[in-house]
């Protein structure tokens, strides 16, 4: 098929569509059911016909409705789509879910889209799929990121790409059951929403070329957080087979008494009273949205974050406590980070690189995850690295405090119970800004998708490629079999307690038991404390 550009589909003519309440109606060609020429692939889901485009030879469908318009079921379960008549356009990203603003993105609640990258339609092949949720904790993000492009990751691997958005923040995870029945489903309607994303590909992403019976859902930071509260959800089983989580954990669940408190604030900042609380599923979301930059005393993390809710309703257990979820037994599990994490949050003030010795507790405060006395900390993390300056010592210990510690949680819950776990850490530092960043949260992506040309990419230098071929080629073994071993790194042996075999990223990559092993000794001690909940 040649490839054809997104410009090439449109002329100025308007076409006649028919459709559920459309029959005999004229629409011009900006509408989402726009006729094209023959050579664009034109693929058939239960919902209706959609036409992508193609881009170097991978067929690229966008914007295909998953789920109904949320803004007449906000706060509500997702329910199906509409079917439609004709063919419909799937040639453009859809707006992102509402949230703070994305530098001029669209944001608007008809946002459950999903978006697939395929090296054929219709061919009876059984592909293996690779489901992608973005990252940005509960509260922000898009499926529409350069970085998550999925052409290059279909081209190399011969795997069926998916990408998604999902209710975010307030529209996806406040807790307004204790205010009425309607709202039950209220706290976990961005989980239901990814639910809804994995039964729409079991329905219909074998005319896409997929295997509905090998979905791989992997995802970072809040994405990774999701994959693993989804591991807990009754919904969600069967409805994927193996599962990856870069630099996202989710230990426990908001408790439903934390999570009505942030729903408070929420309220008494829209100036809504709990005896009118329907008020809040017609005000514009603009207003909503407006609420979730404010600041509450009652909240241990500054800004209202948000987080799926131990409803006992669809989420009946927290996701790693006091263990790891029965139901996800025979799920195979990727668990990673990288060994810089915090540099990509608190790397771009300079007044952390000049951090003396006595400003180093005050900072590390509000920068761990755990109730922990700082200068106990210090203390011991500089006779473990005594030539380290308050500046180093900051990052390492911020970096092992937070989303790292998480991590360590999960593949031992996993272990302990014999389920399949294997541990990563990337090491490589990008030499992009004299490698000041070191190997920070987010810089896996770009690697395991082998986008490190795209907008956005920091991979950069001869080793580059290398890091990109070694992650995307591990991630895609990862996807076919279960097991992520390959021919480009060297054996990577599952987590155990006795060994904690670490698979380390870098040039060359190489097995390591229990990397970091003393930082671990000096945190278990105390309660993991995971933000939002």
């Amino acid at each position: 098929m040649a490839k054809i550009s997104r410009r090439s589909f449109i002329n100025t003519s308007s076409v006649l569509v028919t459709g559920a309440g459309l029959s005999g109606f004229v629409q011009p060609l900006s509408s989402p059911f726009l006729q094209y020429g023959s050579e664009s692939p034109v693929a058939i889901t239960v919902y209706g016909k959609i036409r992508g485009y193609v881009d170097d030879g991978i067929n690229v469908f966008k914007g295909v409705p998953y789920g109904a318009d949320t803004s007449v079921r906000r706060f509500m379960a997702p329910v199906a789509p509409d079917k439609w008549e004709g063919i419909r356009e799937a040639v453009e990203y859809c707006a992102s879910c509402p949230q703070p603003s994305r530098g001029g993105d669209k944001i608007g609640e008809d946002c459950l889209k999903l978006n697939i990258f395929t090296p054929a339609i219709n061919d009876h092949k059984k592909r293996h799929v690779m489901f992608y949720i973005h990252g940005g904790a509960y509260s922000n993000g898009s499926g529409s990121s350069p970085l998550y492009d999925g052409v290059r990751l279909c081209k190399r691997g011969d795997v069926v790409v998916v990408s998604i958005n999902h209710r975010l923040n307030a529209f996806g995870y406040l807790y307004l059951a204790p205010f009425g029945k309607e709202f039950a489903d209220s706290g976990n309607v961005g989980q239901l929403d990814l639910i809804l994303a994995l039964q729409w590909v079991k329905e219909n992403i074998a005319s896409f070329g997929g295997d509905p019976n090998c979905v791989m859902v992997f995802g970072q930071s809040g994405g990774g957080a999701k994959i693993a509260t989804m591991m807990a959800m009754p919904e969600a089983k069967g409805l994927f087979h193996r599962a990856a989580t870069m630099s996202g954990q989710q230990v426990t669940a908001s408790g439903p008494l934390n999570a009505t408190l942030r729903t408070r604030a929420v309220l008494d900042t829209l100036k809504i009273p709990t005896d009118n609380i329907s008020a809040i599923k017609t005000i514009p979301f603009e207003k909503i949205v407006e609420a979730l930059n404010t600041k509450d005393p009652v909240l241990s993390f500054g800004n209202v974050s948000f987080a799926p809710v131990l409803d006992e309703l669809h989420l009946k257990r927290h996701p790693f406590y006091p263990d790891a979820p029965m139901q996800s037994a025979n799920i195979p599990m990727i668990i990673g980070n990288t060994h810089d994490e915090t540099r990509a949050f608190l790397g771009g003030d300079p007044t952390n690189y000049t951090i003396t010795w006595e400003q180093l507790p005050a900072k590390l405060i509000p920068n761990m995850r755990v109730d922990i006395q700082p200068d106990f900390v210090i203390a011991e993390y500089r006779k473990l690295f005594p030539n380290m300056s308050p500046s180093d010592l900051f990052f390492k210990i911020t970096t092992a405090s937070r989303s790292w510690r998480g991590a360590i949680i999960e593949a031992e819950e996993r272990a302990k119970s014999g389920f399949p776990a294997y541990a990563y850490q990337l090491d490589w530092a990008t030499p992009k800004d004299n490698k000041k960043f070191g190997a920070p949260h987010a810089s896996d992506i770009q690697l395991v998708f082998d986008n490190i040309n795209k907008p956005g990419a920091t991979a950069i230098g001869p080793d580059a490629q290398k890091m990109a071929d070694m992650m995307s080629e591990t991630f895609i073994a990862f996807a076919r079999t279960g097991n992520p071993n390959n021919k480009l790194i060297p054996e990577w042996k599952k987590y155990s307690m006795a060994k904690r075999e670490t698979m380390v990223f870098d040039v060359p990559s190489h097995l390591e038991n229990d990397p970091r092993g003393e930082e671990r000794k000096i945190f278990a001690k105390v309660p993991f404390i995971q933000a939002g909940t």
